[in-house]
């Protein structure tokens, strides 16, 4: 599938060796199972909420120590004074253990993330959407900033999505990050008849077409992660952003599935570079630039 080659300076992301899809296919596999063990066994440390944006210590998913979240040779930087908050918001029945590499990574570059832990019996994703909107603005109030970043997982990115694109969170968020995220509806959605809030990520539902609608004005930038390897998202595309009022840029991941794409190392960096670019309508001169991944 064609990407979009708006964003030029990110680092690009490794291609797992062989010629065949089928050797890709079974190393993402491999990777997928290997992360959700590491996710299980730190996951009831993620059950209860922060506070005030700290950093939790712990295992990290990938098996990797907390100096190796990232590739060799990268230089830990500060991020400039009038860097936003970065909000986490996790996807469906998981909670901000899943951004343990993530956090560890914007962290170790000056910047200051923060996780909504929504409950797994949330029932629609307007309701998380304003619950979201109400996290956002605490932030803003106790840290000053009018704006903020926020880096969404499969159903965290939709409903971050809709809270900027249909409850006005435009005005206060300036760079919106997803992974794996159906922008387009899945046709992979387990469950989809016993929870409702998983039938919203179908193609079709009420919420998706929603976000189909115009949104003349809208001032957050987002980036959209999708992996051509990603059996959660049916088809691969539906992770990309794709609408005419919205300054989107769809960025290609290689050789990772659905789970890993919080926790790889790799992909941590380019979210953060990503993070790094200015936002839409943005003043300040933070960023470094943004660009395409294959």
């Amino acid at each position: 599938m064609a990407h979009l080659s708006r964003l030029t300076r990110l680092p690009a992301l490794p291609a797992l060796p062989g010629p065949r899809l089928s050797s890709a296919l079974l190393g993402a596999t491999a990777l997928e199972l290997f992360v959700l063990a590491g996710r299980l066994a730190v996951y009831p440390f993620g059950l209860t909420s922060e506070r005030g944006g700290t950093v939790p210590t712990g295992t990290v998913p990938t098996g990797t120590a907390p100096s190796d979240t990232e590739p060799p040779g990268t230089a830990p930087t500060t991020a400039g004074p009038s860097a936003p908050p970065v909000v986490l918001v996790h996807g469906f029945i998981d909670n901000r253990s899943a951004f343990v590499v993530l956090r560890r990574t914007l962290a170790r570059h000056g910047r200051s993330p923060e996780s909504l832990n929504y409950s797994p019996l949330t029932r629609d994703v307007r309701t998380a959407a304003g619950l979201l909107g109400r996290h956002v603005e605490e932030i803003c109030a106790r840290t000053g900033h009018s704006r903020v970043d926020i880096v969404g997982h499969s159903l965290g990115g939709l409903i971050a999505r809709y809270y900027v694109q249909r409850l006005g969170g435009d005005r206060r968020v300036r760079t919106l990050v997803t992974l794996g995220t159906p922008h387009g509806g899945t046709a992979v959605a387990p469950g989809a008849g016993v929870h409702p809030i998983v039938r919203q990520m179908r193609g079709g539902s009420s919420v998706i077409e929603e976000l189909r609608g115009p949104a003349p004005g809208c001032r957050t930038r987002f980036v959209s992660f999708w992996s051509e390897l990603d059996q959660v998202m049916v088809p691969v595309g539906t992770a990309c952003v794709d609408h005419p009022d919205l300054d989107a840029v769809n960025v290609r991941v290689t050789g990772v599935g659905h789970l890993a794409l919080p926790v790889h190392p790799t992909v941590a960096a380019a979210v953060r570079e990503a993070l790094e670019a200015p936002g839409s309508g943005e003043d300040d001169a933070t960023a470094t630039g943004a660009s395409s991944v294959a």
